[in-house]
């Protein structure tokens, strides 16, 4: 176990890809189990990492959001959100948050969320008179909303990754917790605009309203499609991508048209770079997984948790800081398939519910993604409204505050995770 510690350490400190870390981490811990005749297990572990037929739904989803940003839906659904706020002090701020939670029925990325929607609002936010690291800081926060409202390559790569839950209850798991992420934004975002002063929009006229919705409503059917054909057992979920990516050109060509062939040829490029990151990545986890399941250091890491309390919930929380503290260094999807496979199995000797702790992972490490010093999504929004990265940090404490609430909410509440899959 000691030479792979030193090769993850020694390469991560380097700055080395997290897939070539990984890889040889989990190399040289195979080499000290067994020696030469280990090694050839590594290429069959690596190709059963990406050997499942669930992960033909990623570059699907991928395609489909890319599909979406391309024909520019963006502009619908913030035309619409907008008839429902515009009267509301604050209301671009709020119409910031609500559109991330529709498209986070259609992306399922955080990045993805911050640049389509950033590039329209944070504008428009600044051009009316909110703070530019205001606006950045509010885009950011809800954009992470999108990894965790299903449809999810997130979620997509943990049942990959850990195959005792169905990506199904991990799909239905996110609701709850997205919506309450949500509302706690709106909070604040509310309580902000109110103390601050920001400024009122103009009432929708009622016809204007209608048709903005009208005009929005075949994009809005995208999660439907998704959600309503997995949930439903019509569909499995890589079929149900299928559908949506299918569903997407249609609308994009017929219904809207400023969907050109360039822009479907410059959706499947971006499609196949995201893709490829995501697919090395999880080659490269099955062989780390592999080792950590040989070496039992998932048993150890569940005697580690005892020794510092017996209590579930201290547990749970002292677990949450470490996945935060990981996040701040690393994205998303590299921290997901480093920490879970060692994680996971530990908690669950601990008794804990599978389905909660992967829910209650998956929120934590989002957050994460808005967290200092790496932060890509408020990174990127920083860059967008044009204002120092450690401005859009300060203005991003209120939500970050009221993330932590949710976090607390969701490790104390465990039904707020498991209690829409019961019903499946």
């Amino acid at each position: 176990m000691t030479p792979a510690i030193l090769v993850f350490g020694l390469l991560l400190f380097i700055g080395a890809p997290v897939a070539v870390v990984m890889a040889m981490s989990g190399l040289a811990g195979g080499f000290a189990l067994g020696g030469e005749r280990m090694l050839g297990i590594i290429a069959d572990r690596m190709f059963s990492g990406v050997s499942g037929f669930l992960l033909i739904a990623v570059p699907y989803f991928i395609f489909t959001a890319e599909l979406m940003n391309q024909g520019g839906l963006t502009h619908k659904l913030i035309a619409f959100n907008n008839a429902l706020f515009g009267r509301v002090r604050g209301s671009l701020s709020h119409v910031n948050i609500s559109v991330s939670v529709f498209f986070a029925g259609l992306t399922g990325a955080a990045v993805t969320d911050t640049v389509a929607i950033g590039k329209i609002m944070i504008p428009e936010m600044k051009r009316q008179g909110y703070d530019a690291e205001y606006a950045a800081a509010v885009t950011a926060c809800s954009s992470i909303i999108g990894p965790i409202i299903p449809p999810s390559v997130v979620m997509v790569v943990y049942a990959t990754l850990l195959r005792d839950i169905s990506v199904i209850d991990l799909f239905a798991g996110g609701i709850i917790p997205g919506l309450l992420m949500a509302l706690a934004l709106l909070g604040v975002s509310f309580f902000l605009a109110w103390k601050r002063g920001y400024p009122k929009q103009a009432p929708t006229p009622f016809k204007a309203a209608i048709v903005a919705l009208l005009v929005a409503l075949p994009a809005m059917v995208v999660p439907l499609i998704i959600l309503g054909g997995i949930l439903s057992g019509l569909t499995t979920i890589t079929e149900a991508s299928g559908f949506a990516a299918v569903y997407a050109i249609v609308i994009g060509v017929v219904f809207y048209r400023n969907l050109t062939w360039r822009k479907i040829w410059d959706a499947l490029v971006t499609t196949v770079r995201f893709s490829g990151v995501v697919f090395f990545l999880l080659a490269t986890s099955a062989v780390l997984g592999w080792f950590v399941t040989r070496s039992g250091i998932a048993r150890d890491a569940a005697s580690m948790i005892t020794t510092f309390s017996d209590v579930a919930f201290v547990q749970l929380m002292l677990v949450c800081l470490l996945l935060l503290l990981i996040g701040t260094v690393m994205d998303v999807l590299p921290a997901l398939v480093v920490i879970a496979p060692v994680l996971v199995p530990a908690m669950i000797q601990l008794g804990f519910d599978p389905l909660h702790f992967a829910i209650l992972m998956i929120v934590v490490l989002n957050i994460s993604n808005v967290t200092p010093p790496v932060g890509m999504t408020l990174m990127t929004a920083a860059r967008i409204a044009e204002v120092p990265y450690e401005r859009a940090i300060v203005a991003s404490l209120p939500f970050y505050v009221s993330f932590i609430v949710v976090i607390v909410l969701l490790a104390a509440f465990p039904a707020l995770s498991t209690w829409i899959p019961s019903l499946l």
